[in-house]
C-alpha cells in the first residue's frame, strides 16, 4: 500500500517494532551481537533542520559492543522508484554525522558510529533502482580516480516482496505488518490480528495494539473494503471480533471488487499499451528529426523498449549529442 499517512509512520515509532525488523530481515551475523535493550529513537539529540524536515524518515541507535550503531530508517512511500535514492541518503548520513558531531555526541578522537540505512518501500511496483552508489558513477574510470567517489549503500526492504519470505511465518511484529499489508481476503487479517493479540499482550504492548488499530481504521480497511462503514473499535481483540462478524458480508464485497478491478484493469491495460506505442511513434519522429534515419539497431531497441526506457530517452532527446548517447542503456 502507497497511502502515506501518520499512523504508518506511528508504528514504526515503537521500539518492538523497530527491532523486530532489524532481527527478522537484516540477516547477517552481526546482528546477533545487537543489545535490542539499549535501542532507543534519537530525538532529543539536536537534529539539524534539513534532517527534521525528513518527516517520514526514523533515526534510531543501539549498542553494538562498547559502540552505537545508527540504523537510519527511510519510510518511502512513493508509487514510483527513486533512482537516486543512493544520492539522498548519502545527504542524510551525511547530515546525521554533522548533527552528532554538533550535540556532542562524537568524543574527541572517537570514530564516527557506523549507520545502517534501510529504505523500507511499499509501492506496488518492484524497486528497481540500484542500491550502491558506485552502481550510479561513469564506470569507466581509472582506479586512481575511482579511489575518490563517494561510498554509501542501503539495504533495501520491499514490502511487497517480503510477506511470502520464511519470516513470513516466525514471531515477529514486522512480518506480521507486511502480511497485513499484502492481504487480500478477511479471514487472513483475522489470522494476523490473533497471533499479534498474542505477541503484544503485555500492558507495556498497548501502545503499539492501539497504533495498529489506528493504522487497521485508517489505511487497510478503507483501502480493501471502500466505503464500508467501520465501528468505533479501540483494541486488537475488538477488532478482531469485528472482522469475525463480518467476514461473510465483506468476502462477497470484495469479491465483488475483484471482479470490477479485474475488468477495469483490462480496459485500463488496453488503454495503457494503445499510449505507449504512441510514445514510441512520437519518439521515433523526434529523434528521426533530431539525427536523421535511423539505424537498425535503433529501431529494435524503440521496439523492444518498455515504458520506463522510453520515459528516460525521450527526456535525454534535446540535451544528448548523440543517437548512441539518448538510447543508451538506463543506469
Amino acid at each position: 500500500m502507497a497511502d502515506h499517512d501518520p499512523s504508518y509512520k506511528l508504528l514504526f515509532s515503537h521500539r518492538d517494532l523497530v527491532a523486530d525488523l532489524i532481527r527478522g530481515f537484516v540477516r547477517e551475523d552481526w546482528v546477533q551481537q545487537l543489545d535490542f535493550t539499549t535501542l532507543q529513537r534519537v530525538s532529543e539529540i539536536g537534529i539539524s533542520h534539513d534532517l527534521r524536515e525528513r518527516e517520514d524518515d526514523m533515526i534510531w541507535r543501539l549498542r553494538w559492543g562498547e559502540r552505537w550503531v545508527y540504523v537510519y530508517l527511510l519510510l518511502e512511500f512513493q508509487s514510483t522508484v527513486d533512482r537516486f535514492m543512493t544520492v539522498r541518503l548519502l545527504t542524510y548520513v551525511g547530515l546525521l554525522y554533522q548533527d552528532l558531531a554538533a550535540a556532542g555526541e562524537i568524543p574527541a578522537g572517537s570514530p564516527l558510529p557506523p549507520v545502517l540505512p534501510i529504505v523500507l518501500y511499499n509501492g506496488e511496483k518492484s524497486w528497481w533502482a540500484k542500491t550502491s552508489l558506485d552502481e550510479l558513477i561513469e564506470p569507466d574510470l581509472p582506479d586512481q580516480l575511482r579511489r575518490w567517489q563517494p561510498q554509501v549503500r542501503y539495504l533495501l526492504l520491499d514490502e511487497q516482496r517480503l510477506a511470502d519470505t520464511p519470516m513470513a511465518g516466525q514471531r515477529n511484529i514486522a512480518a506480521a505488518l507486511f502480511r497485513l499489508e499484502n492481504s487480500r481476503r478477511p479471514e487472513d487479517i483475522e489470522r494476523v490480528l490473533a497471533s499479534l493479540i498474542d505477541w503484544l499482550a503485555a500492558p507495556e504492548q498497548d501502545s503499539l495494539r492501539r497504533a495498529f488499530v489506528v493504522w487497521l481504521k485508517r489505511v487497510l480497511l478503507p483501502a480493501r473494503v471502500p466505503g464500508a462503514e467501520l465501528p468505533n473499535v479501540n483494541d486488537l481483540q475488538e477488532m478482531r471480533a469485528m472482522l469475525a462478524e463480518r467476514v461473510k458480508t465483506w468476502t462477497e464485497e470484495w469479491k465483488q471488487q475483484g471482479l470490477e478491478e479485474g475488468l477495469k484493469q483490462g480496459l485500463e491495460q488496453g488503454l495503457e499499451q494503445g499510449v505507449y506505442r504512441g510514445e514510441a511513434r512520437l519518439l521515433r519522429r523526434l529523434l528521426i528529426r533530431r539525427f536523421g534515419v535511423l539505424p537498425a539497431w535503433a529501431e529494435a531497441r524503440l521496439e523492444q523498449a518498455g515504458e520506463s526506457e522510453l520515459e528516460i530517452w525521450a527526456d535525454r532527446v534535446l540535451d544528448r549529442d548523440t543517437l548512441e548517447e539518448v538510447l543508451e542503456e538506463p543506469i
